[in-house]
Parts: C-alpha cells; structure tokens; sequence
C-alpha cells in the first residue's frame, strides 16, 4: 500500500497536470479525473484527521468529497467557504467521465487541477492557521514567503 499523499505532494502533482499538454491529459482523461477527485478527498482526510476525528467512508450525492466537506463543516463555518470549492471537483469529474473523449477533457482536467489546489491552499493554509478567514482567498497570505506587509484594510481596486 502507498503513502496517503501529502499536501505538498497534491499541490505539486495539480501543477503538473496544469503544465501537461493536451495530449497527455486527453490520453488519461478518466483516470485523471478520478485522481482529482481521490485528492480532492485527501486533503480533506488530511484536515479531519488533524482535528483529531476520523474521516467518514459515507458519501453525500454519491461522492465521498462532499461528505467529508460535511463532516470538516461541522462546527467550523469558514468551511462553508470551500463547499463550492468542493462541489466544483465533482462538476469537473463528472464532465470528464461524462465524455471522456470530448475535445474539452484536457481542459476540464486542468480545470480540475486549479480548483483542488485552490482546495489545497484554503485547508493547507487552515492547518497552518486554524482560525484563518472565511474565504478560501484568505490563505493567500500564508502562502506568501514575507507576510510582515500583510493588510486586513480593503483593497482598492482601479477602474479601468
């Protein structure tokens, strides 16, 4: 049996296949999804695990993802910021495995691997910093080599 993979390992697998050209990923279309989805659940075992709980084998609309989501929710609301986050895994998934041969699986793929790493930064960075916000947008700090610059004032974003 493999090593569970780790967080690092998820980000740097998920920025491997959005490098990947189209090729490679139309040739393993299904089999990536699968893998998106299988990290997806990962990082939340990762999570629940660390919380000292012991992630569930349930599945929520037939996906263990959202019934872990589910279970990582329970009694923390910032998780609520990453339920669509982790509705969007499965959306990718069931596209890909829904034709895997389509013209739009290499894309779907990449897709796919750009939301479980932002899944990856959100809980990576709550692992870090539990009481981290209640954006996935919020962990962008963490993950910044100098936060000492660090703002909580609103940006102001420039009009075109």
């Amino acid at each position: 049996m493999t090593a569970p993979l780790s967080i690092d390992a998820v980000e740097a697998r998920c920025d491997t296949l959005l490098a990947a050209p189209d090729a490679t990923l139309a040739a393993s279309a299904p089999a990536l999804a699968d893998e998106l989805l299988a990290m997806g659940e990962v990082i939340l075992d990762t999570w629940i695990t660390a919380k000292g709980d012991v992630p569930t084998e349930d599945t929520t609309e037939g996906f263990r993802l959202l019934a872990l989501h589910r279970q990582a929710a329970r009694g923390n609301a910032s998780f609520n910021a990453c339920r669509e986050t982790c509705r969007e895994v499965v959306y990718h998934h069931n596209l890909v495995r829904l034709d895997p041969t389509s013209a739009d699986a290499p894309r779907n793929i990449r897709l796919g691997a750009m939301v479980v790493r932002h899944l990856t930064l959100f809980i990576g960075g709550k692992l870090q910093v539990d009481g981290l916000g209640d954006f996935c947008c919020s962990s962008r700090p963490i993950r910044q080599a100098d936060t000492s610059n660090f703002s909580t004032e609103p940006v102001k974003v420039m009009e075109a």
